[in-house]
């Protein structure tokens, strides 16, 4: 169990006294009636302003993973509760943040938005997290995702940081319907200082829609709901994201045909010459070492199989989301004809 935890003491203390906005959808919640109110337009079928507390899509997440709506917050894509984390618990120019690459490169580019200056503790060589240089650092949190972006692994010593970093620690899961590993959910009752983000943009393939989820305590998903924008999740993202809750079976043929295909993937890959290492995922990607990432990632360029080049941050490593069964047959016979042509 981690120490005696003063939520009030992490917050912005502008933002702990912030009073926030109140719209006309606050002060009436109801759906029938002569809306006069909102300085909406009174024509079209689009005229009107969304909930802006996302009262249903709440509950219905709710219900589907058996989390108090309470502690649910919902965002423009995960990029808004990253943000709303620097806003809330970090003072420019005066706190620090921890960052464990290679990670998702948002993490970095918020803090820099908001000059908050990052501390970095790389990840071991096995993507693991260096737990004991991490606390030797004073910050006010840390971001660490798991499975991890580009890695593809969950971490193994989450909770220990739990118990012992005594900032915020916001635990990124938007790929954790692709693992057998537990959801860190679990574990919001017995700490205060977590924060877990998930996203409708991968296994409920809505990428497009642009709807994230932090769930945490009921005192931190207050303050992220008044420091907001009002409106920040428009009618139609809230609509696609209760379509797709409504139809569970879909996701889960989903999840099913993507780590079938994850595991065709790998083993093909590891076939092929030119393919050094494919490291083993909890992701619907594969981080794998080539040869030579740069030469491959352009070949692949002109055969119309687009993959991330992450030599930049994994040496000679390029990240390969798994496609439908059509799409990774065609990646597959490019490397192939790509290798013999190296040969």
């Amino acid at each position: 169990m981690m120490k005696q935890f003063d939520l009030q003491s992490l917050v912005r203390p502008n933002i702990w006294a912030l009073k926030p906005y109140s719209s006309a959808r606050d002060e009436f919640t109801g759906d029938k009636g002569i809306f006069l109110d909102a300085n909406e337009s009174p024509f079209g079928k689009k005229n009107r302003y969304p909930d802006p507390h996302q009262r249903m899509l709440k509950q219905a997440l709710s219900a589907f993973r058996h989390i108090s709506a309470e502690q649910i917050f919902i965002g423009n894509g995960s990029d808004e509760v990253i943000d709303l984390v620097y806003r809330i618990f970090c003072e420019p120019e005066q706190d620090r943040v921890i960052l464990c690459p290679p990670t998702y490169g948002m993490y970095e580019v918020s803090a820099n938005i908001h000059n908050v200056k990052v501390i970095s503790v790389p990840l071991t060589v096995d993507f693991e997290l260096q737990i004991d240089r991490i606390l030797t650092h004073s910050a006010k949190c840390i971001f660490v995702c798991s499975p991890n972006n580009p890695s593809g692994n969950c971490l193994q010593q989450v909770e220990r940081l739990l118990e012992a970093f005594e900032g915020i620690v916001v635990v990124d899961e938007a790929y954790i319907d692709f693992s057998n590993t537990r959801s860190f959910t679990e574990l919001l009752p017995r700490y205060p200082n977590l924060i877990v983000m998930q996203t409708f943009s991968k296994a409920w393939a809505l990428a497009s829609a642009r709807v994230g989820i932090a769930y945490a305590g009921r005192e931190i998903i207050a303050l992220m709901d008044k420091t907001k924008p009002p409106y920040n999740v428009s009618a139609f993202n809230q609509q696609e994201a209760l379509k797709a809750l409504s139809k569970p079976e879909k996701y889960a043929y989903r999840v099913k045909v993507i780590l079938e295909q994850r595991a065709l993937l790998e083993k093909g890959l590891q076939q092929l010459p030119v393919i050094h290492r494919v490291y083993p995922s909890d992701a619907n990607f594969l981080l794998v070492e080539v040869t030579d990432a740069n030469t491959l990632y352009h070949y692949l360029v002109k055969e119309k199989v687009i993959v991330r080049n992450r030599h930049s941050l994994v040496r000679n490593c390029l990240r390969i989301t798994v496609g439908t069964p059509t799409e990774n047959r065609k990646l597959l016979a490019a490397i192939h004809t790509y290798s013999k042509e190296m040969i």
